[in-house]
Formats: C-alpha cells, sequence, structure tokens
C-alpha cells in the first residue's frame, strides 16, 4: 500500500505532524520521519515518549490523520517538496510486538503509537 515515494520522503528527515481529535477541537503532536517504522502493508508505528493528550484523545475516537513530508524529494508537481496525508486508526501498546520493535531503536519510548493506515494520499 506504501507508495515508493512515500518510502523515499521517511529515508529524510523532517517533522511528522499526528492530528486527532478532541473534546476541546483537534490537536496536533510531532515526532520525526526517522522515528516511523512501517510494519506490513498497512501499519506505521511511531515511538511515544510523551503524547497524553493523544492517547487520551484516541481513547475516545481513534481517527487519526499524519502529514509526512520531504524537501529533499521531488514532488508530484516536479519541483522539490513531497508530501503525503495518511488518514486511519490509531491505538497506544504498551506492551507486545510492536512495543517490543519501538524498544528496541528507542530506550525512552513508553509505547507504541500503532496506525493502521487506510489512505496516503500525496499532496505535494
Amino acid at each position: 500500500m506504501f507508495p515508493e515515494t512515500l518510502l523515499e520522503v521517511l529515508r529524510h528527515e523532517a517533522p511528522v505532524a499526528i492530528a486527532t481529535q478532541g473534546a476541546d477541537g483537534p490537536h496536533l503532536v510531532n515526532t520525526w520521519n526517522s522515528y516511523v517504522q512501517l510494519e506490513g502493508d498497512d501499519t506505521l508505528i511511531v515511538p511515544v515518549g510523551g503524547f497524553h493528550k493523544t492517547e487520551a484523545n484516541l481513547g475516545r475516537n481513534d481517527r487519526v490523520k499524519l502529514t509526512i513530508s520531504s524537501r529533499e524529494v521531488i514532488g508530484k508537481r516536479g519541483s522539490p517538496g513531497a508530501g503525503y496525508l495518511i488518514a486511519g486508526t490509531a491505538k497506544f501498546y504498551f506492551e507486545g510486538p510492536c512495543f517490543e520493535k519501538v524498544k528496541q531503536r528507542f530506550a525512552w519510548a513508553r509505547a507504541a503509537l500503532v496506525v493502521k493506515v487506510e489512505s496516503a494520499e500525496q499532496t505535494a
């Protein structure tokens, strides 16, 4: 499911924005491209250090959106800068295979945010 351009974007360092819906409106947190791990054809795994409000929001509504981009990758219009809008559902894991995969690379992680990707639309 992951397009080759998205895989290339993830090989370059840049911020990733993660949006959830809270009782008081949208909430955003950030991480880094290099922190995102792919699992199979439709899953992203992100190490979690804080993200307490994100965790609470996902407890009420598991829908999530992410933007992943890099100015180092040629975008869909032939100019520098490629980006994706990813939509799906997400859940926090504090144990199990996904959590262990995160802990192997990021000893500081308190959890793994596992995103089941439903769509990955190239926006730039």
